[in-house]
């Protein structure tokens, strides 16, 4: 069960922020559209109600679904490289190139990680924690806030060590599958999962219409098709 859910987390998650941000557009929208008709009770209830803080969410919901997508495309091999003089060299070189080029993406990622967390630490999540465990932590640094949502920003900022921390893990996962197997892997751009295309009998022939549903040219007959016809006779 926790090998499923790792293995689509990225899924879980991005379908989770894509599917709540759509909702709150979606009411902030008509929110605002009905807000503009003076209909009794109804309109006083609706201006009363604050919703200017949606698209703030919205904004920080997409940054996550940025992140959180990066790591997906690590992992299904969506992410656009130049390898056209790599695949021109023999296989053995080929793969060195390959899992330098690997562990170079999980080593920086890696270290935007680190320092991601070093940034949001200091940024208000070292006051947030110590304050939540009752230590004393007057001197420390509580961090801003954001404007509409009034959270604090280290919570926003958390995007970028999850999120690389996530790409990082992806990248080192690809590698050991490709020194395992010796396969990447690859994202089809042209495939759209659900449409599965039907394969027509082996005897069947699609472009056939010799019957009474479709129009036919007698005047230009092929050759030979009345010889034959009367051959048969």
């Amino acid at each position: 069960m926790f090998n499923r859910i790792l293995n689509h987390l990225e899924e879980l998650l991005v379908t989770f922020l894509m599917g709540a941000a759509t909702i709150i557009i979606f009411i902030s929208v008509m929110h605002r559209y009905l807000s503009g008709y003076d209909i009794p009770g109804l309109q006083d209830w609706l201006l009363s109600l604050n919703v200017g803080w949606a698209q703030e969410l919205c904004i920080i919901m997409f940054v996550w679904m940025a992140k959180f997508g990066a790591a997906y495309g690590v992992r299904t091999g969506i992410h656009v490289g130049v390898d056209v003089l790599i695949n021109r060299l023999d296989d053995r070189m080929r793969g060195k190139f390959i899992v330098f080029g690997l562990l170079a993406g999980a080593t920086f990622t890696g270290i935007v990680a680190m320092l991601g967390a070093h940034f949001v630490w200091e940024n208000g999540a070292h006051y947030a924690v110590f304050n939540a465990l009752g230590i004393a932590g007057e001197e420390l640094y509580e961090g801003p806030i954001t404007p509409d949502l009034e959270w604090p920003t280290w919570i926003v900022y958390c995007a970028i060590p999850f999120g690389s921390s996530l790409m990082c893990f992806r990248f080192l996962q690809v590698t050991w599958g490709f020194v395992k197997t010796g396969e990447l892997p690859h994202h089809d751009h042209g495939h759209v999962d659900g449409l599965e295309e039907e394969m027509a009998h082996v005897e069947a022939n699609p472009y056939n219409m010799d019957d009474n549903l479709h129009m036919h040219d007698l005047k230009h007959k092929p050759l030979g098709a009345d010889d034959k016809k009367g051959g048969q006779q």
